[in-house]
């Protein structure tokens, strides 16, 4: 016996006659979700402050230029020199000195050095109060305006193996 073929439309209508419809909040929507819309990106108004001139925008600022090499220095001698490479003839430590104590000790120690062609001297000056010390500030000006002045090549923040920033290298000119 062959059963009779039944329309799907009958079948479905006949499935769902005891189908309630939910309740209006929980309803779900069939309608498919709209796609994303891509927002153009806005680039951030430029501001003019008092510090840029003439309202004008600020300038770029230019690279870094390299060091200026002293005069009469070689750029291997001065790369040896701040990475504490350069073998130091003589050393003298100004800690718990007073300011003039330490001046005149270190115009005493650098013209005798100077006199004995000494090529690269250590000054251990120490870092001072947070690392602003009086004798670091004042050492290298010391040496510029001694008597000295024009026989001293560089001065340079010694390496950290010869005390870091509480020390320097003095570099004096070769006698000629």
């Amino acid at each position: 016996m062959r059963k009779a073929i039944v329309p799907d439309a009958h079948l479905f209508e006949a499935s769902m006659r005891d189908v309630k419809p939910l309740k209006a909040k929980r309803r779900a929507r069939a309608v498919p979700k709209p796609a994303q819309v891509i927002t153009p990106v806005v680039e951030k108004p430029i501001i003019y402050t008092a510090k840029s001139p003439r309202g004008l925008p600020p300038s770029p600022k230019p690279a870094a230029a390299p060091k200026p090499q002293a005069p009469g220095l070689d750029g291997s001698t001065e790369r040896k020199l701040t990475r504490g490479l350069l073998e130091i003839d003589a050393s003298i430590d100004l800690h718990g000195m007073t300011q003039a104590q330490a001046h005149t000790t270190l115009d005493r120690f650098v013209g005798r050095h100077v006199n004995q062609a000494s090529r690269v001297l250590l000054v251990v000056t120490g870092k001072g109060k947070g690392g602003d010390g009086v004798l670091k500030r004042l050492m290298p000006e010391w040496l510029m305006a001694g008597p000295y002045a024009s026989r001293i090549l560089r001065i340079v923040t010694a390496a950290r193996g010869h005390g870091g920033g509480g020390a320097f290298y003095v570099l004096l000119r070769r006698k000629r």
